[in-house]
């Protein structure tokens, strides 16, 4: 049994190919096969269904390679040892980030955390909520950075700020003269949402109290909160931003932004990474750069209400 079986093993779950699984791990289908097969000849046991497609694992394959990812993670820790000692911060960070936090966050900490950390190369995707705890779990990610809680047993959640949600009102919307509001305020038929498979659309709807809405001629889905911004400008409505968007807002559009009385609804941002996660000293750093880049009110939940997801 081998470190790089192992490996094989764990790419074709993740994958439920053999062809793509071997494309990943940079060798031949033929080559990643054998050595699938040399494993299972060695374990004495069928580690995959190759009668279905996709692949899937038989019973006990799924208790093997689960096996093999706690291995592969700890072999994995070997590299960080050695960086430790070297007080060094190098090698990649995969990060998965929600997009309703990846425009208005990472901009600023990506610059100077490239410029402290030259020998890190950063590897970062904008994902939804599920497919960042499906890839943390797969190990196809170091981290992520999205809402929570997710009460997931088998991820470690570092809460590193809390984010106001806003409102952005329409000159011709009932609440426009008022200047704050509540969540009684709000108007289900007049509020712009995010699609469906966006965490922040489900904390909306919990702000909401899941009021419920009469049925409208138009139906509009949007993963983007530009889209909704100009929706509201060009359609009159209202909808819900986190605070972190309204940093490059013009005059005209800070006139129509109307906060939330005490307690403001808020979301609470970490970094999440798998319970057995590696690269520690990295991630450290990056929680810094986080942490220096967000306003001072943000790291306190004082007087906020965290919105569930």
């Amino acid at each position: 049994m081998t470190i790089v079986q192992l490996e094989y093993i764990v790419a074709v779950d993740t994958y439920r190919s053999f062809v793509m699984a071997a494309e990943k791990c940079f060798v031949t289908q033929p080559t990643l096969s054998m050595q699938v097969q040399k494993l299972e000849e060695t374990l004495g046991v069928k580690l995959f269904d190759r009668t279905r497609q996709p692949v899937v694992p038989t019973e006990i394959g799924v208790e093997v390679i689960n096996q093999a990812r706690r291995v592969l993670q700890e072999s994995y820790k070997i590299n960080e040892v050695i960086n430790e000692r070297k007080g060094e911060i190098s090698g990649e960070l995969r990060i998965g980030v929600i997009p309703t936090v990846a425009p208005y966050l990472l901009p600023k900490v990506i610059g100077s955390f490239r410029e402290k950390y030259p020998k890190v190369k950063l590897s970062i995707s904008e994902l939804t909520t599920e497919t960042i705890i499906q890839q943390l779990k797969n190990n196809l990610l170091d981290c992520g950075i999205l809402a929570t809680p997710l009460d997931e047993s088998s991820l470690t959640e570092r809460p590193i700020y809390y984010e106001n949600f806003v409102s952005y009102v329409s000159k011709t919307s009932p609440v426009y003269k008022k200047k704050s509001l509540q969540a009684g305020d709000l108007d289900m038929d007049d509020l712009w949402l995010l699609n469906e498979g966006h965490c922040m659309r489900n904390q909306v709807l919990n702000i909401c109290k899941h009021k419920k809405a009469s049925l409208q001629n138009l139906e509009y889905n949007t993963g983007s909160i530009e889209t909704l911004i100009r929706m509201v400008d060009l359609n009159d409505g209202i909808t819900i931003l986190p605070e972190l968007s309204l940093q490059h807002f013009s005059v005209k559009q800070l006139d129509k932004i109307r906060y939330f009385k005490s307690p403001e609804p808020s979301r609470e941002i970490s970094i999440v990474t798998h319970a057995n996660y590696i690269k520690k000293r990295t991630i450290d750093a990056l929680e810094e750069e986080i942490l220096e880049s967000v306003p001072k009110r943000m790291k306190s939940k004082k007087k906020k209400e965290i919105i569930n997801i």
